[in-house]
């Protein structure tokens, strides 16, 4: 990167099942962090949402619904990121592609959805439209239908995936018990998650219920600004890198299992930022479905192709592990309001790196990882953040 950005700031309202509207949610997360940041709004620049919404909400112009949290950012420059489930990271690269222009010092970026209030089937059908609609199968596939293929193709070349993904889900379902913004704070045994029952059915085999992440409503909020500027505030983490790689939208043509888009942008994001996996600290990946963590683990290169089950037996992404992996409970656990998804993501790990994080802090963590996704891989965002010392 040509010149540096940092975080200086970040907001998180919590993540579930939640009574408030989409601007109300947009509102609470912009005022935690600039309040959090210390900067006074008239100090932003510009902003930023990142919002997928696919018709769960009336909203169809949501960006300076932002300006709703301070009277001094009227005016100011707003718009609106989408990239399905990455809409979050397009937001975030939005608001640094500012920056890096010399169009803004200091931006606000801001992602949030509203997803609770609407049948399952509306949310999934509303989903389901980040998908290739220009073939007839394809675009009959929901989501979990999706994951659900990837998890066959893996079984077929690997051998069986199911185990490795039920560990996957009891992890950041214990994860998030230490997570007071999470939505789902329950424990869930490596039996529970394994076994297909009344309370876990098949959702698309073989996928089951606790493969599958929650639907959910929730906004989060980051305040970038340059890195010269990133001295005078109370605490700051900085960018070492950030890339964005988009693959095909059609499935057919390309490897769905191999994951080569996020393989390719964790690759360029570690060499952008000179670093090795072995000097991460964590990492927040994108479990929108357990088998979606399970390749994510060979993506980065945590383990083999086909071997994804050794990070998980040898305790490398647990969090006493080299590489705790979804330390806030991930997509799974956390939940997944799907604009807010990717800033959440960048939220908690610059907390995490300034020593705000909680119960979920690590200790001394220098560099965090981040892995966004929007779609069946096809748009790619990863992230690596380094904790600013005074």
């Amino acid at each position: 990167m040509d010149q540096g950005i940092s975080i200086v700031g970040s907001g998180h309202t919590r993540f579930g099942r939640l009574e408030d509207n989409l601007e109300t949610l947009i509102v609470e997360a912009t005022r935690e962090a600039v309040e959090e940041a210390g900067i006074a709004p008239e100090d932003i620049d510009a902003v930023f949402l990142g919002h997928f919404n696919s018709g769960m909400v009336s909203d169809g112009f949501a960006a300076s619904l932002i300006h709703q949290a301070y009277p001094e950012l009227r005016f100011k420059p707003a718009s609106r990121a989408e990239n399905a489930c990455a809409s979050g990271s397009a937001a975030i690269h939005a608001g640094m592609n500012t920056i890096l222009a010399g169009k803004a010092k200091t931006v606000l970026v801001v992602g949030a959805e509203k997803m609770t209030h609407r049948a399952t089937a509306d949310v999934t059908r509303a989903l389901a439209g980040a998908g290739y609609q220009n073939d007839d199968h394809e675009k009959q596939l929901s989501f979990p239908q999706v994951f659900g293929v990837a998890a066959q193709q893996y079984s077929e070349r690997h051998g069986s995936p199911l185990d490795a993904m039920a560990h996957i889900a009891a992890k950041n379902h214990e994860n998030a018990m230490r997570n007071p913004l999470a939505h789902m704070q329950k424990a869930f045994s490596f039996e529970a998650c394994s076994q297909v029952s009344d309370k876990n059915p098949e959702i698309a085999p073989p996928l089951r219920l606790t493969d599958c992440s929650l639907v959910t409503d929730g906004a989060a909020a980051l305040v970038l600004t340059t890195e010269d500027n990133a001295a005078s505030f109370a605490k700051s983490a900085r960018f070492r890198s950030a890339v964005h790689v988009s693959d095909r939208l059609p499935m057919a043509g390309r490897d769905f299992a191999a994951f080569e888009g996020p393989e390719r942008a964790f690759d360029m994001a570690l060499a952008q930022a000179g670093v090795a996996l072995d000097d991460i600290d964590f990492a927040e990946v994108h479990d929108c479905f357990t088998i979606a963590e399970l390749l994510t683990y060979e993506a980065m290169g945590l383990a083999p192709r086909g071997q994804g089950a050794r990070a998980i037996e040898d305790g490398s992404v647990y969090r006493d592990g080299r590489l705790p992996v979804n330390l806030s409970g991930g997509l799974k656990a956390k939940g997944h309001p799907v604009g807010a998804t990717g800033v959440s993501m960048h939220a908690i790990s610059y907390r995490q790196l300034t020593g705000q994080a909680g119960e979920l802090q690590l200790p001394n963590a220098e560099l965090g990882l981040i892995f966004n996704m929007g779609g069946a891989a096809v748009a790619n965002y990863v992230s690596v953040l380094e904790a600013r010392h005074a």
